[in-house]
């Protein structure tokens, strides 16, 4: 791809991100996106067809970064595997605070297109999610922690559990919550004395 088409389509996507994160898919027009890009529509549709190829771009674009995030948290935390994993939940929790965090942005979208399985969008999201529990059962198996798979399936339900319910209550304490479950579960695979997890506030 020359340069200067990476270019615009890198303009695009930029700015259709942060209108479908911000406002949502639906509330977003692809006059808006290409207003906000600095382009014409006729610009915009050269290098997207649709308006569905471009809410999946926004969530392919989304998938390296995120996994990269999380899998740092991983490593940077100190102690077992269970305080990596709570690791991650901790350093989501801190994320959820800031004023412009509006849940997970794959979680979002396919709910918008709940009647759209189909979708290209829908199937950019299971992508990432697929590529995320794939990550941490390696992760899990390189640490010696018995049934990675179905554990880190198990993480992830906790984990979008916790996305989905901060879209109602909004309080960081549900994501520590479900990261000290999470930590829990991998004790328990792990063969090691049950040290206890980071004690978590309750819910208010």
């Amino acid at each position: 791809m020359p340069e200067a088409t990476s270019s615009t389509r890198k303009r695009i996507v930029d700015a259709a991100t942060k209108l479908f994160y911000g406002e949502g898919i639906g509330r977003v027009s692809v006059d808006a996106v290409a207003a906000k890009a600095g382009l014409t529509k006729r610009t915009l549709y050269y290098h997207f067809k649709s308006k569905d190829d471009l809410i999946a771009a926004y969530l392919d674009g989304r998938d390296q970064p995120n996994l990269k995030q999380m899998a740092g948290w991983f490593d940077d935390a100190e102690g077992g595997a269970d305080k990596k994993v709570e690791a991650i939940f901790t350093n989501l929790a801190r994320v959820t605070r800031h004023p412009k965090w509006k849940g997970c942005g794959f979680l979002r979208t396919a709910a918008e297109l709940a009647s759209m399985p189909g979708h290209p969008a829908v199937k950019a999201g299971a992508r990432h999610k697929t590529r995320f529990e794939t990550w941490l059962a390696g992760e899990l198996s390189s640490h010696g922690i018995s049934e990675p798979q179905m554990l880190a399936r198990e993480i992830v339900l906790l984990m979008d559990g916790a996305f989905s319910i901060m879209l109602i209550h909004r309080n960081p304490d549900y994501v520590e919550a479900a990261g000290h479950a999470a930590a829990m579960l991998v004790q328990a695979r792990s063969g090691a004395p049950n040290t206890p997890a980071t004690p978590f506030r309750r819910a208010t």
